[in-house]
């Protein structure tokens, strides 16, 4: 039975943005492999970290969506913890409720930033 599942992982920022590309394809390589299916994915670009992790203090934010099989999460996570380049991630199982709202979020599909169930306020006249 797959699951929809959304990771987030951050890569050192001594990287060039080829190398960068080239890495977050070998994860999304590794999800085809085991019969997953990327459902959607986003660069967040170079970004300040809250706090230093190994004496950097920002790196490159990608988040990936993608349905699978529970076994091929402990690969992943494992794929991430032998790559040098990945300094911090996170992966979480969604449930109905997180998927609702991912597939509402601007840009998936759903409404649009500046669209949407707002009407225009009445001036006030003054007479």
């Amino acid at each position: 039975m797959t699951k929809r599942y959304e990771t987030v992982f951050i890569l050192t920022p001594v990287l060039s943005e080829d190398q960068a590309k080239e890495a977050v394809s070998k994860f999304k390589d590794l999800l085809k492999e085991g019969n997953g299916k990327v459902r959607h994915e986003e660069n967040w670009g170079m970004r300040k970290l809250a706090y230093p992790i190994q004496k950097k203090s920002s790196g490159f934010y990608h988040l990936i969506e993608f349905e699978s099989e529970p076994s091929l999460i402990a690969k992943l996570e494992t794929e991430y913890r032998r790559d040098e380049r990945v300094i911090r991630f996170l992966t979480v199982a969604m449930d109905k409720h997180h998927i609702a709202f991912a597939e509402s979020r601007p840009g998936r599909g759903g409404k649009q930033a500046g669209e949407g169930d707002r009407t225009p306020r009445n001036k006030k006249v003054n007479a």
